[in-house]
């Protein structure tokens, strides 16, 4: 197959779990087959990096773009914008001229068989639907991740925006999956949340993966009585979740261990953030090149999210390293793990405190649950395993659209036909030869 992957704000560093994601599935698919990019950076992106750990795909195009901060000048603009369209100010700021000029010349090269919109963003700028097939991926249920904020707000204005945005979002949100051929969740949560939606889309849930390789256990590392929590920073709800953790959960905590840690990894923190360094024992790390190291020193991993949607990566690369993890519901949502058997989970301020310290007074029970975890994710989540679901999705949009094609040519009415899937034919993609493709990198 020949892949345009279409991502809006970067890929690397891989400091995201978006971008972990995306990479790791571009990375595998490589392998067998044409994947070209087009993608945007910004400050601390590192677009010649990319092109070095993307040497193996046929293009590369990475486009100057710094999308618009809180409280600037340039984000009110957007928000200004958004009004007087139906698009919230979530996806305005992410309609990018270059780009979409980008995608057009090369869908219409005509030597594309498939185009990857990775996340909602990135389908505001492209086309859909147009004579290459769209497949949709959905890191996250967008919409829900701004109604969770919504409810969490307590200032009525701004509560009153974050409804007018997640109501937007969502009409956008249904519409892209409608005029998408198929839409990719990562959980069968998030997929029955996209087809109440938009119960007439197509629509099928890969789990997430993480690299075993790479997170290993580090026992010998752990600091006793010691807490951490890993993430973006610049995200609304990790942001949200450190804060509610440190002034609801960890006085609790303190009750019992006085003495406990707890390290925020993340780059970009906002001031709300790093004002919590202040409070003893709490440390705000930024960016960090490697988080293993960190991650490894915690005795117990927590996961305090309110708000989010999609799966969380982090939870998975702590159980890779085999920590103790103590999550909120919304937190471990759509990933195959039991609680009392894999994680703990906790969605009050008591029973999360009480969780962690029942785990920090057993070290027996912390390990446990590390070496579950470790079993859960080497056996069932390899970034190899979860992408060959990926390519098997991939290929069937690809076959069904040409076989679409040559019906419609001969004058098949497709209402009824149906699909070569709806006939009960088995669909076998077959690897096309790439025609005027050369291994260009921009």
């Amino acid at each position: 197959m020949r892949i345009l992957w279409v991502k809006m704000g970067g890929l690397w560093p891989a400091t995201t779990g978006g971008r972990v994601r995306s990479l790791n599935t571009i990375s595998e698919l490589a392998r067998h087959h044409q994947v070209s990019i087009i993608t945007t950076h910004g400050h601390g992106d590192d677009p010649e990096g990319l092109q070095q750990q993307l040497a193996h795909c046929e293009r590369v195009v990475s486009v100057p773009y710094a999308v618009p901060k809180r409280g600037s000048a340039s984000f009110a603009a957007s928000v200004a914008g958004s009004w007087f369209s139906h698009y919230p100010v979530d996806l305005w700021k992410w309609r990018v001229a270059a780009v979409r000029r980008e995608v057009r010349a090369m869908l219409a090269s005509g030597d594309v068989d498939l185009c990857v919109s990775d996340f909602l963003f990135a389908a505001v700028n492209v086309p859909m639907p147009g004579n290459v097939p769209v497949l949709l991926f959905e890191h996250n249920v967008e919409y829900l991740i701004w109604q969770r904020l919504a409810n969490l707000e307590t200032s009525p204005w701004k509560r009153a925006l974050f409804e007018m945005e997640w109501r937007k979002l969502r009409a956008c949100e249904a519409d892209a999956c409608r005029r998408a051929a198929l839409t990719i969740a990562v959980s069968d949560d998030d997929r029955d949340r996209l087809a109440d939606m938009s119960p007439e889309s197509r629509i099928v849930s890969i789990p997430t993966g993480v690299d075993t390789r790479y997170f290993t256990p580090r026992r010998e590392a752990e600091v006793p009585m010691h807490l951490v929590f890993s993430g973006s920073m610049d995200w609304h709800p990790n942001e949200d979740a450190v804060c509610y953790f440190a002034d609801a959960i960890l006085p609790r905590i303190r009750t019992e261990f006085p003495n406990v840690s707890f390290t925020i990894i993340g780059r970009n923190p906002g001031a709300r953030v790093r004002d919590l360094a202040a409070q003893p024992g709490v440390h705000v790390t930024g960016t960090l090149d490697d988080v293993r190291p960190s991650i490894a020193e915690g005795s117990v991993y927590v996961v305090p999210l309110r708000a989010g949607s999609g799966t969380r990566i982090k939870i998975f690369e702590a159980l890779a390293m085999g920590r103790a993890v103590v999550s909120t519901t919304v937190g471990a949502e759509g990933l195959a793990l039991e609680s009392g058997r894999h994680f703990l989970a906790a969605d009050t301020p008591h029973d999360f405190a009480h969780a962690v310290i029942r785990l920090l007074r057993d070290p027996a029970r912390r390990q446990a649950l590390g070496h579950a975890g470790r079993a859960l994710v080497e056996t069932n989540y390899s970034w190899a395993t979860i992408a060959r679901g990926f390519e098997e999705r991939c290929e069937e949009v690809v076959t069904e659209h040409a076989y679409a094609g040559r019906d419609a040519i001969r004058g098949v009415d497709l209402s009824r036909a149906g699909s070569p899937r709806r006939r009960g034919a088995r669909v076998v993609a077959g690897k096309q030869p790439a025609v005027g493709w050369s291994h260009h990198h921009s």
